[in-house]
């Protein structure tokens, strides 16, 4: 009798664990990757599948002479293929140039995954940071080390 129950136990967690959708944070037009965009949480709707993250940088929505370029953040819920879609379209105006008007646009998987805006430019400062620091240790190691010194 026990056993029955814990299999049935068993059978309902199993079934309930697997139910479990998506969480993304959304924001829409915000200036900065604060408040709003990293406190308002959404569970996607089934079949979007990835979290998408864009960010612009350009003038103000309304036209004014001298305005000064601001950023732009949305985050949502999206599909795999929409934000595809979405990284492909954007891909020639991710430039990143201050005095251009830009959005760049990028999709992760797993709850809460776009907490930051853009995460492979956190990535590759990092792998940069790591590739500096070891190549510093190696020269600071045999720097003053003459090459014939090392054939031995």
């Amino acid at each position: 009798m026990v056993q029955h129950i814990l299999l049935i136990a068993l059978i309902v967690f199993t079934l309930l664990n697997f139910s479990t959708a998506l969480e993304c944070y959304v924001c829409d037009n915000q200036e900065n990757n604060e408040g709003k965009c990293v406190t308002t949480i959404e569970t996607c709707k089934y079949g979007e599948d990835v979290c998408l993250s864009e960010i612009s940088w350009g003038s103000t929505p309304y036209w004014q002479q001298g305005a000064l370029k601001q950023y732009y953040i949305s985050k949502r819920c999206s599909t795999s293929e929409k934000c595809a879609k979405y990284r492909s379209y954007n891909m020639a105006t991710c430039t990143h140039i201050w005095y251009q008007d830009w959005k760049c646009s990028e999709c992760c998987r797993g709850d809460r995954c776009n907490y930051y805006i853009i995460v492979s430019i956190y990535s590759s400062i990092t792998i940069l940071l790591h590739l500096y620091c070891s190549f510093f240790k190696l020269y600071s190691y045999y720097g003053n080390v003459r090459i014939s010194q090392l054939a031995y």
